[in-house]
């Protein structure tokens, strides 16, 4: 039979030890492991899996070191908003054929890649929509003007697409995973109409959008296990970061133990239309900014070092975000300090002496289900387990521009 603890000795007890020497340290119980090692248990289905909450709970039970020697890879999970996301479909040829100048897709502004049958299309604006009705198997509605070359002599087309008829389609996530989020809240009167969500002020209602001990970005600070390349699940599907993400900043205000305590790295990811699966990619709309995505994610954390471990155990009660004030049109939000990720789940937290409800604004049920289905499909060996060739960089992707 295979023994659950895999290929280490187990701390079960002083049975293992030779008399009369010291007890290890928990370091030394806790010896660090090659992606290679890792790939042949996945090879011969018996690489051990768990999600960060019951990574989390077999810690509590049994300490770091004796968890760490049952568990080779820890899954976290996100579904939170976002509206910078791109379509870009690849359409085939037509008959004449056509070099688009000018197209709407479903009634929403495409913009037309290089003349031929390639468009992009903003997820906010109007973009969401578009690739819902697309993943629900509607047709939807394509109407392009062209130049009338003669090469390309038509100069109009109208016809209906669906997910199909489209060669090669990808969802561009520029800001897909990002270390921490923020709790938003508002001192002016009235309801703001922030990207969280509508705020009550003066400090009526808080809402946040990281899952805390969960997400991607604090079960494995700095991201650190993902760069170009790296496979996460999206929306049901195997996608792959392509680099660092709109807003980077890879050098934030950091907890002694690596937790970013502001929003910090991030990575962009890449997925193929037709993989996407519905019930986890919806499209939304909030009131005066437009339309967004609700996107399910889910990555792997490969348990390489004690390290790695340590950071994955970390707790709601240790890890903070900060609370700004959205209602001050600038770009530097006042802070109004910080608050833990247990009070935010707790619904409650406090600002300024007053007491404030908070609300996740991210989908904690999707994202258990993406870090479910991940678990599942590592264990079956059919989501592939490989490390970044390159980091997501030291280079901030947030330059201020001077006006």
């Amino acid at each position: 039979m295979h023994d659950p603890l895999g290929e280490h000795d187990s701390i079960d007890g002083p049975s293992r030890q030779p008399r009369n020497t010291p007890p290890m340290s928990a370091a030394s119980r806790m010896p660090p492991r090659s992606e290679q090692t890792l790939r042949r248990r996945q090879e011969r289905g018996e690489l051990r899996v768990r999600t960060a909450a019951a990574f989390r709970g077999l810690v509590e039970e049994n300490g770091l070191a004796a968890a760490y020697d049952a568990t080779d890879v820890v899954v976290a999970a996100d579904a939170g908003f976002t509206d910078q996301a791109t379509l870009q479909l690849g359409l085939g040829p037509s008959e004449p054929p056509i070099r688009m100048r000018d197209a709407t897709v479903g009634g929403v502004a495409a913009m037309a890649a290089g003349g031929a049958g390639d468009l992009v299309i903003s997820a906010a604006m109007g973009g969401a929509r578009v690739l819902a009705d697309l993943l629900g198997g509607g047709p939807v509605e394509l109407l392009a003007t062209g130049e009338g070359t003669r090469l390309q002599p038509r100069r109009e087309l109208h016809t209906s697409i669906h997910l199909a008829s489209i060669g090669t389609g990808r969802l561009l996530l520029s800001r897909a995973i990002s270390e921490n989020g923020v709790v938003a809240v508002s001192s002016a009167e009235g309801v703001v109409r922030s990207p969280y969500g509508p705020l009550v002020g003066p400090f009526g209602n808080a809402l946040h959008d990281c899952a805390g001990a969960d997400s991607i970005g604090l079960a494995m600070p700095g991201l650190g296990l993902l760069g170009p390349g790296s496979p996460v699940l999206v929306g049901g599907a195997i996608g792959w970061v392509v680099g660092p993400g709109s807003g980077h900043q890879p050098n934030p205000k950091r907890l002694p133990s690596g937790h970013a305590c502001t929003p910090g790295a991030v990575a962009a990811v890449c997925v193929d239309l037709h993989e996407l699966r519905p019930e986890w990619v919806r499209a939304c709309r909030f009131e005066g900014l437009g339309q967004a995505l609700l996107v399910a994610i889910a990555a792997p954390i490969a348990l390489l070092d004690s390290g790695v471990a340590r950071q994955a155990a970390t707790g709601n009660g240790t890890l903070v975000a900060p609370v700004l004030d959205m209602s001050i049109p600038r770009r530097i939000k006042p802070s109004l300090g910080s608050v833990t990720y247990a009070e935010l789940h707790g619904g409650r937290l406090e600002v300024g002496g007053q007491r404030l409800r908070a609300a996740p604004v991210h989908s904690p049920r999707l994202a258990a289900a993406a870090a479910d289905d991940l678990v599942e499909r590592l264990r079956q060996g059919t989501f592939p387990l490989r490390l970044p060739l390159l980091s997501l960089g030291k280079r901030p992707g947030i330059l201020p521009l001077e006006v």
